[in-house]
C-alpha cells in the first residue's frame, strides 16, 4: 500500500512540477528514483500517464483525470498519516506558505521567524510568488496575497487592509505636469505591478474610476516600482508602506489625492482540510495579531531599499 500511495504522490508532483528534477526535488531523491515511480504506477494502471518530450512531461488524458483527484487524495492521506504519528493537537510539523515578494522581504519575514521562534517544533518552506494561485492544488498550507479570490473547497481568511497610493518623483511631475483626474493618466508614464493587471481603480464623488494604463515598466515587485518611480521614470501605484519613506522625504510625491486608489486586503488562503490543522490555526492567529496590532507601516526601514542619493532629506 506504502508503495502504491509513493507512487502516487510522485505523480502528483510531476504534473505540478511538470518534470522529473524538480518532483525528486522536493520528495529528496534522485529523477531515476521518481522515472521508476512513474513507470510502476502506469503499469498497474495499464495506461501513460505523460507525454514525455525533451523538455516537458505534459499530461494524457488518462494522467489529467487522474491529477484532477489525486492532488486532494495524497495530501488527505499525508494529513492522515501525520495524525496517526503525532498528536495534531500539538504545535509540531511542517507548514507550507506561499506569500508575496515585496512584503515578505521587508515586513512578513520578520513574523514568521518570529513565529518559528516561538514554536520551536515547526518547521517552514515560504515560497516568495505574487501570482494568486489556488493553494489546494499546489500543496500549500496557507497562500497569503492581496487580491481577492475564490476556490472551491478553500476558506478566504482576511488578515488586514493595504492602503495604495499613486505617487511619481518631482522631477518627473515638472517634466511632465501633474495629472488632476485619472483619465489624465493616459498622458503619462506609467509603471504596473504586473500581478495587478493594467487596469487602476479610483474612487470618486460619483463613483469608480476604472483607468486602462498603457505602462513604460511593468514589474513582479514593488520595490523595482519603487526605485524607478524615484528614478523619474514616471507615474506608479505601489502600497503606501512601500512608499512611505520615499513620500516623507520628497523623493516621491503622491498625485491624484481627490480619486484614491481601491484600498487592498491581504488575505490568507487556507484549504478548508487544513482549518483543523492547530499549527495553521496558530500561525494564522498570529499573522492576524502582527498585522492587525503592529505599527508596521511605521516600522519598516525603507532607506535601505533605495538610492541614497534620492532621499536625502532637502537641505
Amino acid at each position: 500500500m506504502m508503495d502504491a500511495f509513493s507512487n502516487m504522490k510522485t505523480f502528483v508532483l510531476v504534473a505540478r512540477y511538470q518534470g522529473f528534477s524538480e518532483a525528486a526535488r522536493h520528495l529528496g531523491v534522485v529523477p531515476s528514483v521518481v522515472a521508476k515511480r512513474i513507470a510502476q504506477l502506469e503499469k498497474a494502471l495499464g495506461t501513460r500517464l505523460f507525454e514525455r518530450t525533451t523538455r516537458s512531461m505534459l499530461l494524457t488524458e488518462a494522467g489529467e483525470k487522474l491529477y484532477a483527484r489525486a492532488g486532494e487524495l495524497v495530501a488527505s492521506f499525508d494529513d492522515l498519516l501525520a495524525s496517526v504519528e503525532r498528536d495534531e493537537s500539538k504545535l509540531v510539523g511542517h507548514i507550507h506558505v506561499l506569500a508575496p515578494n515585496t512584503l515578505t522581504m521587508i515586513y512578513l519575514g520578520q513574523i514568521l521567524a518570529d513565529f518559528l521562534v516561538l514554536h520551536d517544533k515547526i518547521t517552514m518552506q515560504v515560497t516568495l510568488q505574487d501570482e494568486a494561485v489556488n493553494p489546494a492544488d499546489r500543496g500549500f498550507d496557507i497562500a497569503i496575497n492581496g487580491r481577492s479570490a475564490s476556490y472551491e473547497g478553500v476558506a478566504d481568511i482576511p488578515l488586514c487592509p493595504t492602503q495604495v497610493v499613486a505617487c511619481a518623483a518631482p522631477a518627473y511631475l515638472g517634466r511632465k505636469g501633474t495629472p488632476s483626474h485619472p483619465a489624465e493618466l493616459a498622458g503619462h508614464d506609467c509603471m504596473v505591478f504586473r500581478a495587478n493587471g493594467m487596469g487602476w481603480q479610483f474612487h470618486s464623488p460619483r463613483g469608480t474610476v476604472h483607468i486602462d494604463v498603457a505602462p513604460r515598466l511593468v514589474a513582479d515587485d514593488n520595490l523595482t516600482l519603487l526605485r524607478a518611480a524615484v528614478a523619474g521614470m514616471g507615474v506608479t501605484l505601489i502600497p503606501r508602506y512601500v512608499a512611505r519613506n520615499a513620500l516623507a522625504t520628497g523623493a516621491l510625491v503622491e498625485v491624484l489625492g481627490d480619486y484614491p486608489p481601491q484600498q487592498n486586503w491581504f488575505r490568507a488562503f487556507v484549504p478548508r482540510r487544513r482549518l483543523g490543522v492547530m499549527r495553521i490555526t496558530a500561525l494564522l492567529d498570529y499573522l492576524k495579531t502582527r498585522m492587525q496590532n503592529d505599527d508596521w507601516v511605521g516600522e519598516i526601514v525603507m532607506e535601505d531599499w533605495l538610492p541614497h542619493a534620492s532621499i536625502a532629506s532637502p537641505s
